[in-house]
């Protein structure tokens, strides 16, 4: 096919790239999140490849990579974003509970309301149909929330990581449940769990003194390459493969407390924070690239017609809106009064699909329409730009009060220094 052509399609591939850089500048002044733009972008580009060519492309290969690498890149990024310290372990704890809580919430409200409206919906169906729904994606709100004051931007960025992580593992635990064989139960898990921090921390504190004494200038992608590798064998042992990635970036951003004592000559901190800054920004770049091609290919793949389909739109709007009940009682609970604009902050995205087409077929509902993940990406992400939209209006009104409240009080102390 000509339209498939090396050279066009390396076009495509460079001017997504552009397109995605361009939408991120937009986003950072419209706060319309840039991974809807992708999604928008995906479908317009559906319709053109629908008219010129007739054979219909299978993306899911692609698609599923991405995901699955797009994933490792993001819980890498947040990672390395996390310090350690003392006065940073409340704001840690309370994110935490939040995610864990506010994601078992979620996922037990979507799932009942799925088995009602959804003719053969089982409670385990259910159960792995609403746990995807229910998980925050860090992939939108950590780009989204830059402009947010230090403490809001943390408790996000903390929030968002744990729900992708804890997420994931709720959701191959709900799936080892349908085979009896694999699954091990409460005490399995706890167990698979436990390996896995326990390979995770060896294996991090390898890397880094190994990676240290390597001179060549090329080693970066090398280092990726050895994490993609043990998030695969984990994956292919059935361990919770993102924990290894989690505590690999915890290490490294958190050298100085993690090499104490007898450790602590064996770390050349410099060597390491080195390569540490180096990963922080091909991981940067690395998961906007990832990102950017993840969503194109995602809105590809979409059926719009779907989401004006009536049921569909009364369960996802009812998913939405317990998504929003369960998380304003938690914030009061768990931060206060001081909930804007971090109630709105609740987009799905990249997890939603990718555990989405992780389902067992044994799980599979030929009922189950999937416009309700489309409806729910896209309504979660348009509550959150306009959140977003109005913070941003009422921290700029609250600047200009506060200068010209400070500019009304120098002019009236003004004449009382010339009588002096």
């Amino acid at each position: 096919m000509e339209i498939l052509s090396s050279y066009n399609v390396i076009i495509a591939v460079a001017s997504i790239i552009i397109l995605s850089f361009l939408f991120n500048g937009l986003s950072k002044k419209t706060n319309i999140p840039a991974v809807l733009m992708l999604i928008i972008l995906g479908v317009g580009l559906q319709y053109v490849m629908n008219y010129f060519i007739e054979e219909k492309l299978d993306f899911f290969p692609i698609l599923e990579v991405l995901g699955i690498v797009g994933l490792i890149m993001i819980v890498l990024e947040a990672a390395l974003e996390l310090e350690l310290k003392r006065e940073k372990l409340w704001p840690i704890l309370k994110a935490f509970t939040v995610a864990l809580v506010g994601l078992i919430l979620s996922t037990w409200v979507a799932a009942e309301i799925l088995m009602y409206f959804i003719e053969g919906m089982t409670i385990s169906s259910a159960w792995l149909y609403a746990t995807p729904l229910s998980i925050l994606s860090s992939a939108i709100i950590i780009p989204s929330v830059s402009g947010l004051v230090q403490s809001k931007k943390e408790f996000h960025i903390y929030e968002s990581t744990f729900s992708d992580i804890i997420g994931i593992m709720m959701f191959y635990f709900l799936s080892g449940k349908l085979d009896p064989e694999s699954d091990g139960g409460v005490i399995g898990f706890t167990g698979n769990l436990l390996i896995t921090i326990v390979i995770a921390t060896v294996a991090s504190y390898a890397i880094i003194l190994i990676f240290q004494k390597i001179k060549s200038q090329v080693k970066l992608f090398l280092l990726i390459a050895v994490l993609l590798l043990l998030y695969a064998v984990g994956k292919k042992m059935h361990l919770s493969s993102l924990i290894i990635i989690l505590i690999f970036g915890l290490i490294i951003a958190n050298m100085k407390l993690f090499f104490q004592g007898k450790f602590k000559k064996f770390l050349h901190y410099e060597k390491a924070h080195h390569i540490y800054h180096e990963l922080h920004t091909i991981t940067a770049e690395t998961a906007f690239v990832v990102r950017t091609f993840f969503f194109v290919i995602f809105g590809l793949t979409i059926a719009v017609a779907s989401l004006f389909d009536l049921n569909v739109a009364i369960i996802s709007l009812l998913i939405i809106a317990s998504i929003y009940i369960i998380r304003f009682v938690l914030l009061r609970i768990f931060v206060g009064k001081d909930i804007l604009p971090q109630l709105f902050i609740a987009p799905r995205g990249l997890i939603t699909v990718l555990l989405f087409y992780a389902i067992p077929v044994e799980a599979e509902i030929a009922a189950f329409e999937p416009g309700i993940l489309l409806f729910v990406i896209i309504g979660t992400s348009l509550i959150m730009t306009g959140a977003m939209i109005y913070d941003k209006r009422r921290s700029g009104k609250a600047v200009k009060e506060a200068n010209s409240t400070a500019v009304g009080e120098v002019r009236w102390k003004a004449p009382s220094i010339e009588q002096e």
